[in-house]
């Protein structure tokens, strides 16, 4: 396919920052493939947000090993696209996957050990046809494995080329501070920790922000509208066509709580005396904290991913609707 990108892709409204202390610098909203881009999903409409996406300034793509479903296919797919499209503007692209959650059968198919590690980035590399990934993530601390024993085979993943940048998910406080000291010592330094933040789990403001400021490390957000509920989506009932309606998806019905669907229409008469919608001035308020490097979006259609990149054009919340916004959230 002949695919030429946007001229101005870099210079239509995306706004970039800083990963931390590091010399990269992330879009505030990046393109997440944890659903909707496996192999039960449509490929050419994947490929038409992937590609509109790269068009408006997104370069940051992230994937994991298990995305899908099936686990792998969403890194395949990505990897058919990178031949179709992006092959001559991979130096563009900033692509991030991880392993530690399961994967395949057995023992070593979804922890964090050596084995996980080192088998899963080589499959990685091979579904999405690529020489290295730009960041390569501990998915998860799994409870069992030695922090020592995670951290050095992350080492060795960048020391052997298969990954430019180190980062960490998910971690305990305490086992990211060691993890982070490891890392440190070793001479590779963490990138980036990505975590669940949004307006309804805020776990991540108690003392992992103020850590990784600390510490000179980017934060990337991911599920930043809680998977859909911070939209209008759910306002009138559960569509048969959303992801708490899939068998196969994270969000269940009961997650989608008629407390917190009272909570989005509040939310929303403020999105609307904003000139937004819900979903952008839900990932607006997540980027009010400049150590928020970037936030992941996960769009189901491109009139989704549309609504979300209209998100830049104001980013700026006043104090009275900060005050709002907790008073909401109480």
């Amino acid at each position: 396919m002949d695919y030429q990108p946007q001229p101005d892709r870099y210079s239509n409204g995306m706004i970039y920052r800083r990963c931390g202390n590091s010399g990269i610098e992330l879009p505030v909203i990046s393109l997440g493939l944890w659903h909707n881009f496996g192999h039960i999903d449509s490929y050419a409409t994947g490929l038409e947000m992937v590609r509109y996406a790269f068009d408006h300034g997104i370069c940051h793509f992230d994937l994991a090993n298990n995305y899908g479903p099936p686990p792998g296919s969403a890194e395949e797919n990505f990897g058919r696209m990178m031949k179709q499209c992006f092959a001559a503007h991979r130096d563009e692209m900033f692509i991030t996957t991880k392993a530690g959650h399961e994967m395949w059968a057995g023992p070593y198919g979804g922890n964090s050990s050596r084995k996980n590690l080192m088998a899963s980035i080589d499959q990685s590399l091979r579904r999405m046809r690529l020489d290295y990934v730009d960041l390569f993530y501990s998915h998860r601390y799994d409870g069992i494995t030695p922090i020592d024993e995670t951290m050095q085979a992350l080492v060795d993943i960048v020391h052997q080329g298969k990954a430019l940048y180190i980062g960490l998910s998910k971690y305990p406080i305490d086992k990211l501070l060691y993890a982070l000291s490891y890392l440190h010592e070793a001479g590779v330094p963490c990138l980036a920790y990505q975590d669940r933040y949004h307006m309804f789990d805020r776990h991540v403001e108690e003392k992992h922000l103020q850590l990784c400021a600390s510490k000179g490390i980017g934060v990337v957000a991911f599920s930043p509208l809680a998977q859909g509920i911070l939209s209008d989506k759910y306002l009138h009932g559960i569509p048969a066509d959303s992801r708490a309606a899939r068998p196969e998806g994270h969000l269940k019905t009961t997650d989608v709580t008629p407390e917190k669907i009272a909570r989005v229409a509040r939310l929303k008469s403020l999105a609307d005396q904003r000139g937004q919608s819900i979903s952008q001035l839900a990932l607006a308020w997540v980027l009010r904290h400049n150590e928020v490097s970037s936030v992941i979006v996960g769009a189901r259609t491109l009139d989704q991913l549309k609504d979300n990149l209209h998100t830049v054009e104001n980013l700026t919340l006043t104090p009275a609707e900060t005050e709002l916004i907790e008073e909401i959230l109480k």
